[in-house]
């Protein structure tokens, strides 16, 4: 279609011959995105003028924090822990859980492909719902706490880690399955010496970086009741406790980082 539109430049060579020479597809494709995004924000009613006159109110929220206050720290160990820990059990047993459902959705290794594609649009389903909904609905069931954040980010690892494992393990070299079959193995006895450990390092790298980003996401689940450090900012927040907020950040940041430092270790480990 696009040769169509735009046809090749032709150049005649000295010995007589011609060639055909494609044309650039950048300056299309330019034109492509420009329309998009400007119907985006028209239909969307973005506006540039708004975000120009109206930034200078985002700095003077963070002026506002500035200097945290230090003595509001002893307010924070308690719901920074709990942000901790739903984080850990969610992660942990998301990424145990997957386990099963990421070989199901696999086609290399399940023999119906209609099962291996049930379980892949199962995962796909869960991968699409937002963490603050399952937060919110979490609450509805198990009441507001830390346990509702724990079952949201339980779910969240359990989409995104199934579908990278799953893809791992179709990627998979499959020689020695295949070997270990014809030699009388079941299939579960061939994934568990020839599959399995070829994808154990990316599986559990997988599973720390997504603990990484599930101690973010935990801070976000209190400001629907999910419990742990959000509930505290989304607390302040409404009480303009600027500097407080300040300190939670804070104190979240230099967390995260902490927790980034060791699982980014761990992970060059299993590479």
């Amino acid at each position: 279609m696009y040769d169509k539109l735009f046809p090749p430049k032709k150049i005649l060579l000295s010995n007589g011959k011609v060639v055909h020479k494609k044309r650039s597809r950048a300056p299309f494709i330019t034109i492509l995105v420009a329309i998009a995004i400007y119907l985006s924000a028209y239909y969307t009613e973005f506006s540039f003028y708004t975000i120009f006159t109206r930034i200078h109110n985002f700095f003077d929220i963070i002026i506002a924090m500035m200097p945290p206050d230090w003595g509001y720290i002893n307010h924070l160990w308690k719901p920074l822990m709990d942000t901790i820990k739903m984080s850990l059990i969610g992660s942990l047993i998301g990424a145990v859980l997957v386990l099963p459902l990421a070989v199901l959705a696999s086609v290399n290794i399940v023999p119906n492909k209609s099962t291996a594609a049930i379980f892949k649009v199962i995962l796909s389903l869960i991968r699409t719902l937002p963490t603050l909904v399952t937060a919110l609905i979490a609450t509805f069931i198990f009441g507001l706490g830390p346990i509702a954040g724990s079952i949201a980010i339980l779910i969240f690892t359990v989409g995104y880690v199934g579908k990278l494992l799953y893809e791992q393990i179709e990627n998979a070299e499959m020689g020695s399955f295949e070997a270990m079959e014809s030699i009388g193995m079941t299939r579960f006895q061939a994934f568990r010496y020839a599959i399995f450990p070829q994808v154990l390092p990316s599986y559990l790298s997988t599973s720390l970086f997504c603990f990484e980003g599930n101690v973010r996401y935990a801070a976000i689940l209190g400001f629907v009741g999910a419990g742990g450090i959000g509930l505290l900012l989304n607390q302040d927040l409404g009480w303009r406790n600027y500097s407080g907020v300040g300190m939670t950040i804070l104190a979240l940041v230099v967390t995260v980082f902490i927790i980034e430092q060791i699982s980014e270790y761990f992970r060059r480990k299993l590479i």
